[in-house]
């Protein structure tokens, strides 16, 4: 009986021996001969594909934009149970969550802001790209949580260090990215929309304030007359071409008016003309201003000047009018006072 006993106790641990060690060799990944065989065949290993009990229902009303906002479970399939855990020597794995559990680490994620705060590892935000929700109610990027693991060759949530969690696809940070996004360019719109309206209301309502009132009739002056100055024709030269060109024309019409007019001036037109001159009481040359020497005929050989009596009852110096007529630009001289066409007669 001693014997049976001691044989049994020595199978119990030679059997918990070989599970313990059996465990720990899998933990410590030294039992496969082939790692490189066995990695390519967890790569392999697709992700569970999403079912319609798995998704779980955002707060509020959630719209599902197609196969891409789906969320679904990650992690592959468990191992089989060890030795040692079907032995109670060792704990055994955690079970696959079920919706409800993650249901409940959904909404504690989501009480936590999670999804609107950037991203723990990178300190990012999430925007549109690929974010995992863990066991434990943390997110991060999907690919910031691969780079995570590969580096630290562990399983481990980087915040609250628990092992072996697991992970579920979730699309909260894409869909608050989208409405921030859109309320953005809303608000961008609106203000657009109320920069040009009161910009128009500027433009034909005057202010109250004084100052201002001012300022708006005084640009809207200036509005006037530079739309004034722009319909007219700035071209100052051919202006006052035009306008020399007319000049002349007139002047050439009333040089034929006076030819036409002024005839042959009669004897007794002549007495009145000199009656006239006479009443004017003209003692001076208009021209060069000395005396006129009226009462005799002698020329300037004998000291004095010749006078000259216009058709226009003025009277002029020989010398000077004849020097006028000489340099005078017209076809035909005037009368350097009244400017008009004459006859002259020596008095």
């Amino acid at each position: 009986m001693q014997r049976t006993r001691s044989k049994g106790s020595h199978s119990k641990f030679a059997i918990t021996a070989v599970a313990l060690q059996d465990h720990i060799s899998r933990n410590l990944s030294l039992c496969d001969p082939l790692p490189e065989r066995h990695k390519s065949s967890q790569r392999k290993q697709k992700p569970r594909k999403p079912s319609a009990g798995n998704t779980v229902g955002q707060r509020g009303h959630h719209r599902d934009d197609g196969p891409e906002e789906k969320e679904y479970v990650l992690d592959p399939c468990p191992p089989p149970m060890t030795l040692a855990q079907k032995l109670g020597l060792a704990d055994a794995p955690p079970a696959p969550l079920t919706v409800d559990e993650w249901s409940r680490v959904k909404w504690r994620s989501v009480d936590q802001g999670d999804s609107s705060q950037p991203c723990a590892i990178c300190r990012e935000e999430f925007r549109l790209q690929p974010q995992v929700l863990l066991s434990c109610s943390h997110v991060f990027h999907r690919v910031c949580l691969q780079a995570f693991e590969r580096f630290s060759g562990r399983k481990c949530c980087p915040m609250c260090r628990k092992e072996q969690y697991q992970t579920r696809v979730i699309h909260d940070g894409a869909r608050l990215y989208r409405e921030k996004s859109a309320v953005r360019i809303q608000a961008c719109w609106r203000g657009y929309v109320v920069r040009k309206w009161y910009g128009e209301v500027r433009k034909t309502v005057p202010p109250k304030d004084k100052g201002l009132r001012r300022k708006f009739f005084e640009q809207k002056f200036q509005e006037l007359s530079d739309s004034l100055v722009r319909s007219c024709d700035t071209d100052v030269e051919e202006f006052l071409s035009a306008i020399d060109c007319e000049l002349a024309w007139s002047r050439s019409a009333l040089c034929q008016f006076e030819e036409q007019r002024v005839s042959e001036t009669k004897e007794e037109d002549w007495d009145k003309i000199q009656e006239k001159a006479a009443r004017q009481e003209a003692r001076d040359c208009p021209i060069c201003l000395a005396p006129l020497c009226l009462g005799t005929g002698r020329t300037e050989a004998g000291g004095r000047r010749g006078v000259l009596l216009l058709s226009c009852s003025h009277l002029f110096h020989r010398c000077c009018l004849e020097a006028f007529e000489t340099f005078c630009l017209e076809r035909r001289p005037v009368c350097p006072l009244c400017r008009s066409l004459y006859h002259k007669r020596l008095v």
